[in-house]
């Protein structure tokens, strides 16, 4: 299967998409007087024990987080039909979402499983919507014209 997108629109839109997408829980977190850290702590424990320093656990989710980004921007970047691109990247997130949380998690990582659902489903849905967004305006910009000499 081959990528329906520009290799270098797939890499900004997956660099904003894995740098904003956890706002929606962080928010909430400080919101509800909650740990804004405590995501970022359940993504590390996906590599290393969840016992692990604070951070130990955060140099891990630096690695996790950006690597599973990757992982579902590549997929995306072979599915996702480029009409309506935001659309379906949010429709794809939530479905991400419940895989993620609802099948994976709750097999593999139960620190993640332990993280409250909604929260941490707006974050998938930030996502599809950041890189969606990213590959939207990115396929809609002017090209640009180069001046005769």
């Amino acid at each position: 299967m081959k990528l329906r997108f520009e290799l270098k629109d797939l890499a900004y839109a997956w660099l904003v998409a894995t740098v904003f997408s956890g706002l929606p829980s962080t928010l909430h977190a400080l919101v509800t007087g909650g740990d804004p850290l405590e995501a970022t702590r359940a993504a590390g424990a996906m590599l290393i024990p969840a016992s692990s320093s604070t951070p130990a656990l955060f140099a891990a989710a630096a690695i996790v987080h950006p690597a599973v980004s990757l992982f579902w921007t590549a997929v995306f970047g072979m599915l996702l039909p480029r009409r309506h691109v935001v659309f379906w990247a949010v429709v794809g997130a939530a479905l991400v979402a419940l895989l993620d949380l609802r099948v994976i998690a709750v097999r593999l990582f139960p620190e993640v499983t332990a993280l409250a659902f909604w929260p941490q489903f707006a974050d998938h849905l930030m996502w599809g919507a950041l890189l969606g967004g990213t590959l939207y305006m990115r396929l809609r910009r002017a090209p640009v014209e180069e001046e005769a000499p």
